[in-house]
C-alpha cells in the first residue's frame, strides 16, 4: 500500500491528473529526536510507534533504503533513485517495529527497525501532501502500520496549520482510505495506472503536539 507524488520525476499524467505543482515517548532504545502523539484507536499498538525523522536522526540511512526497496527494486515506478526535488522540502516519517523477532530478522522478520516510511509537505500555505507512503512487505499483515502512518502523518501536519491534506491513492487502496475518514475528489492515471486523489477529513484527525523542525536558512 501507497501513494505516490504525480510530479515527481519521471512520473507522467493523465490530462485529468493533480495540480501542475503537486507534490502525497521514543521507545528504549530508538535515537530518534521526536515526541511521542496519539495514536487513533484503529492504529494504536504497542509493537510499533511513529516518529518524524528529523535531519539528524540515525534512522534516516533506514529510511530512504525502505523507501528505495519498495518504489524502485519492488514497484519499479522509477529506475534506480525514488528521490527528488520535494524531499529538499519535506518532512520523513517512519515507521519503528519494536518486535524483537522483527527487528532482529528471525522467522523472515525485517532486518532493521524501521518498517514503514511516509513523507508529508506544505505545497502552498496550509496545503499539504502526503506521499512515499510504504510498509516493508514482511510487515503488511499488520493493518495498524499503514493506519498509524497515515495518521501520524495528517495529524502532524494539522497541529502544523494544515487546512487541506491531499494524497493521490491507486485504485486498490481507495477503499482503505474511505475507511480513514478520506474522500475522492478525482480519478486521475499516472504511469499507466489508475489513482484517486483524496483528501483527509481534518474533522477526524485531531492535530498533533509535534513540534514544526525549523528549517536552515529559511
Amino acid at each position: 500500500m501507497f501513494f505516490i507524488d504525480p510530479s515527481s520525476h519521471d512520473i507522467g499524467r493523465s490530462s485529468s491528473s493533480a495540480p501542475a505543482a503537486f507534490t502525497p515517548s521514543v521507545r528504549s532504545g530508538m535515537g530518534i529526536d521526536a515526541e511521542d502523539f496519539r495514536l487513533s484507536p484503529t492504529a494504536s499498538s504497542e509493537r510499533f510507534s511513529f516518529h518524524l525523522l528529523r535531519p539528524s536522526a540515525p534512522l534516516l540511512a533506514e529510511y530512504w533504503q525502505l523507501r528505495s526497496a519498495i518504489f524502485c527494486q519492488e514497484q519499479h515506478l522509477f529506475e534506480a533513485c525514488d528521490r527528488d526535488e520535494k524531499d529538499a522540502i519535506a518532512y520523513p516519517i517512519a515507521a519503528l517495529s519494536h518486535d524483537a523477532r522483527l527487528a532482529s530478522g528471525v522467522n523472515g522478520g525485517v532486518a532493521s527497525g524501521v518498517v514503514g516510511v511516509v513523507r508529508i509537505l506544505e505545497e502552498s500555505p496550509r496545503l499539504w501532501y502526503g506521499g512515499r507512503l510504504g510498509v516493508h512487505p514482511d510487515c503488511r499483515r499488520h493493518n495498524q502500520i499503514g493506519k498509524g502512518l497515515i495518521w501520524k502523518a495528517v495529524t502532524t501536519a494539522h497541529g502544523w496549520g494544515c487546512d487541506r491534506f491531499l494524497a493521490t491513492v491507486q485504485i486498490q487502496n481507495v477503499r482503505f482510505f474511505e475507511r480513514l475518514h478520506w474522500q475522492s475528489l478525482q480519478e486521475l492515471e499516472i504511469r499507466g495506472v489508475h489513482h484517486h486523489l483524496m483528501e483527509a477529513d481534518l474533522t477526524y484527525y485531531t492535530p498533533g503536539f509535534e513540534r514544526r523542525p525549523v528549517r536552515l536558512g529559511a
